[in-house]
């Protein structure tokens, strides 16, 4: 199911070119208050009491984007926006078993460093909410046993004349399938609905504070999801503040 690195090694390296723009929307160069130099070290697990299961829908997901979960999938990631302007989250994984779900692992994240919005427009450091599909990971680590296709490359390395904490924002991450073509590298710098939309939204390693547009979790968090992830379940993150989610 995965992948051959070497086949996609010419596309990362083209995307190499162009680098900045690609990795804007996730990382920036301003550094953030209060970030940690490892790339998300602190951004501990919040773990339910047990498990929770027999849900008969994602909670606090209106029908307004419940309907958008595709049928088939199996795996969702809720991305829980604590308010419209606000840079924290929760981020939350739903397995499906038979017809219910299962609330199986959730995590303090970060968004947008201005919060949300439904029409995301370039550099407005605000995350899209809505409901989008995940295909393709990648970063400057190894594969730490993905089962989504996985592209390790430098070219993922954020620049060095951003913030010391940002540096390691890109050793994991999974694309979110938003103004991208899915099965490529993440970092494809492909913008089919024009750069003014965006792109490059990812789920990345953590530095303390809100992103450019992307959702930022643990190390160990975008491990975990790496190695869960299966496009036979056909993985979909739902994302937004809670009241636009709930709406």
């Amino acid at each position: 199911m995965r992948r051959n690195g070497a086949i996609r090694a010419g596309l990362a390296a083209t995307a190499c070119g162009v680098l900045a723009a690609a990795l804007s929307a996730c990382g920036g160069s301003g550094g953030g208050s209060g970030a940690k130099s490892q790339g998300g070290s602190g951004g501990k697990a919040v773990q339910p009491p047990a498990r929770t299961v027999d849900l008969q829908r994602i909670p606090e997901v209106g029908d307004r984007l419940q309907q958008r979960i595709p049928s088939d999938s199996r795996q969702v990631v809720a991305v829980y926006g604590e308010g419209e302007d606000s840079a924290d989250s929760t981020v939350v994984l739903y397995t499906k078993t038979g017809s219910t779900w299962d609330k199986t692992r959730s995590w303090a994240a970060h968004n947008g460093k201005k919060g949300w919005t439904r029409d995301h427009q370039e550099g407005d450091k605000r995350s899209p909410v809505g409901v989008f599909t995940l295909s393709d990971a990648g970063g400057v680590l190894a594969d730490p046993g993905a089962h989504l296709p996985y592209t390790r490359s430098a070219s993922f390395q954020a620049p060095r004349d951003w913030a010391k904490s940002h540096w390691h924002d890109f050793d994991y991450v999974i694309a979110i399938d938003y103004n991208r073509v899915k099965g490529t590298a993440p970092n494809d710098p492909t913008r089919p609905d024009g750069q003014s939309k965006g792109g490059g939204i990812w789920l990345h390693m953590d530095h303390g504070s809100g992103t450019s547009a992307c959702v930022s979790l643990s190390k160990s968090a975008m491990e975990y999801l790496l190695r869960t992830l299966d496009p036979n379940q056909h993985p979909v993150v739902v994302m937004g503040d809670k009241a636009d989610l709930n709406s």
